[in-house]
């Protein structure tokens, strides 16, 4: 007879989450991937590291082995993408060219002091290239891209509790410039996600478009999970509007969203994304950015008078601060 035992084989705090997060990728035609920590120095620069790892007042910013366990890997990995590349490398080199690959472990960097231990945090990366596989297909029925990218980012994030994402458009030294865009939670950013760099895949020999991500999870995860609030639902219907904006292409639909939010009308409960057009009507600096909003009340069902009303004062609000005008 086994002896009882007490508090032994608990998750740490934070090993729920990231089982959430790992499910939700496998759910999503992912497949896990398991590196070593180990690297060549070649790597030194390469890849940009995740907030909150590099600390860029130290002389040396990365880990140094005195005796390697890899004949040349003296580096302490900075980061995942170096082992995830080398990973779709292998798999095209046997012909596997539709990839959606994801790992989670650790990296590291130097930090200032005396005999100093190294800044040791979780990252989650993921890389997707080649086509989309449907379930019971054997062909792939259309070519992945950054929103593919983007999308998984943002379902294994929420699946672990990490919500309200932002996305800004950045230049970072592995991603295609006007294909990448940094990832902000809160105050401050957690990562990034984009198209590996032309120079980079040319080294790596991969002769078609690499789509990737890197999240410093520790820190994404320092703020604690939120308790779920239940509600009734409501008995009264809704009323949608979508308006069309015509913006310059430095205005994004973030910018958009955050002058509608701000007014916090009680009534006007959703607002999302819905269409971006280029084209006929416009000229080459110009597009039209389509929102919806939704309105509704808890107590009462909404007249048409009073949404026109509302709905009018909300656009004449976000044209008056962006300098932008409704697209008729």
């Amino acid at each position: 007879e086994l002896p009882p035992a007490f508090g032994a084989g608990e998750y740490q705090e934070t090993e729920t989450r990231e089982k959430l997060l790992r499910q939700t990728l496998v759910n999503m035609g992912f497949d896990e991937a398991i590196s070593y920590s180990f690297i060549d120095t070649k790597f030194d620069g390469v890849f940009e590291t995740v907030p909150g790892l590099i600390d860029e007042n130290t002389a040396e910013k990365y880990i140094t082995l005195r005796d390697s366990v890899i004949d040349g890997a003296i580096r302490m990995r900075s980061t995942i993408l170096s082992g995830l590349l080398d990973a779709v490398r292998l798999n095209f080199n046997h012909n596997r060219r539709d990839l959606k690959l994801f790992e989670l472990g650790k990296v590291f960097a130097t930090t200032r002091g005396e005999n100093p231990l190294p800044n040791e945090q979780e990252s989650f990366a993921l890389v997707i290239t080649g086509g989309d596989i449907d379930e019971d297909r054997a062909m792939p029925t259309r070519e992945l891209d950054f929103y593919d990218a983007k999308g998984a980012v943002e379902a294994a994030l929420e699946a672990a509790g990490i919500v309200d994402l932002e996305f800004e458009t950045i230049e970072a030294k592995h991603l295609r410039s006007g294909q990448s865009a940094s990832i902000s939670v809160g105050d401050g950013p957690i990562g990034f996600v984009g198209r590996l760099s032309d120079e980079i895949a040319a080294t790596y020999k991969l002769r078609q478009p690499v789509f990737l991500a890197e999240v410093n999870l520790q820190v994404a995860m320092h703020s604690p999970l939120e308790t779920p609030a239940y509600r009734p639902l409501t008995k009264f219907p809704g009323i949608v509007r979508d308006v069309s904006f015509v913006v310059d292409r430095q205005t994004t639909f973030s910018s958009v969203r955050n002058e509608i939010v701000e007014q916090n009308y009680e009534l006007c409960r959703n607002l999302m994304f819905v269409d971006i057009y280029e084209g006929k009507g416009l000229t080459e600096d110009e597009r039209s950015i389509t929102v919806r909003l939704g309105y509704r009340s808890d107590e009462r069902t909404l007249i048409e008078d009073e949404i026109e009303s509302l709905h009018s004062q909300i656009v004449a609000i976000v044209e008056q601060k962006l300098g932008i005008k409704v697209r008729f």
